[in-house]
């Protein structure tokens, strides 16, 4: 028998409120070809969970974006006026190491790749890759992970290590652009007979006739 001074109780019922859905990933857009990049921007801004917080034209566009913005994810072409795309990535990773960092190119070369990689970049991509690809991958590397298109990464394998000391690849680099050896020296500030040994020494790594050709070689395979 139930006893009258007591009302039977009911529990409360409660709905548990949806979690809040994360907010989009800040990504930044940093190629040098105004149609590549507003195009990019246009599909990627379709994307529920991204947005583009900044556009550059340069290298030094970008890392002023990057400091203004603080994109969570920075889309870098490789070649850029001013610092192109490792160097800029390379800045990133001292100035905001929790901005992740992608190259997208158009010069898939060895070289490069193993350069990137080097200095921190998550995505190294060809610039064919289709714009749903491109946002699953911005997706990935913002989570921590890392995407390395198979063709290039094969292409790195089979091209070896750069047979170049660091001081050697410089030296080489600075003749790229045609500087005689007493500008390289300057700039190097190394002595001019210094520098005739290192662009010597170099073009005999790489079965190379003159430092013109040395720099052909070792730009056709990404080591500068």
């Amino acid at each position: 028998m139930t006893d009258p001074t007591i009302e039977p109780t009911t529990e409360p019922t409660t709905e548990l409120a949806a979690a809040p859905a994360p907010p989009p990933v800040r990504v930044l857009l940093a190629d040098d070809e105004h149609l590549i990049r507003g195009a990019l921007a246009a599909l990627l801004g379709l994307e529920d969970d991204l947005t583009v917080v900044a556009e550059a034209a340069s290298g030094p566009e970008a890392l002023a974006m990057a400091r203004a913005h603080r994109p969570d994810v920075a889309v870098l072409d490789l070649q850029m006026p001013g610092l192109d795309g490792i160097e800029v990535a390379t800045e990133l990773r001292r100035l905001l190491p929790d901005c992740r960092t992608m190259i997208v190119t158009g010069h898939g070369r060895p070289g490069y790749l193993k350069r990137a990689l080097e200095v921190g970049v998550r995505g190294f991509l060809p610039k064919t890759v289709s714009a749903a690809d491109l946002a699953g991958i911005i997706r990935t590397v913002r989570a921590g992970g890392r995407y390395v298109d198979p063709e290039l990464a094969a292409d790195a394998i089979a091209a070896g290590e750069s047979p170049l000391t660091p001081r050697e690849t410089d030296v080489l680099e600075l003749a790229a652009d045609g500087t005689s050896v007493a500008g390289i020296a300057e700039r190097a500030t190394l002595s001019q007979g210094t520098v005739r040994n290192y662009l010597s020494s170099a073009a005999a790594k790489l079965g190379a006739e003159n430092r013109h050709a040395a720099v052909r070689i070792a730009r056709e395979h990404g080591w500068i």
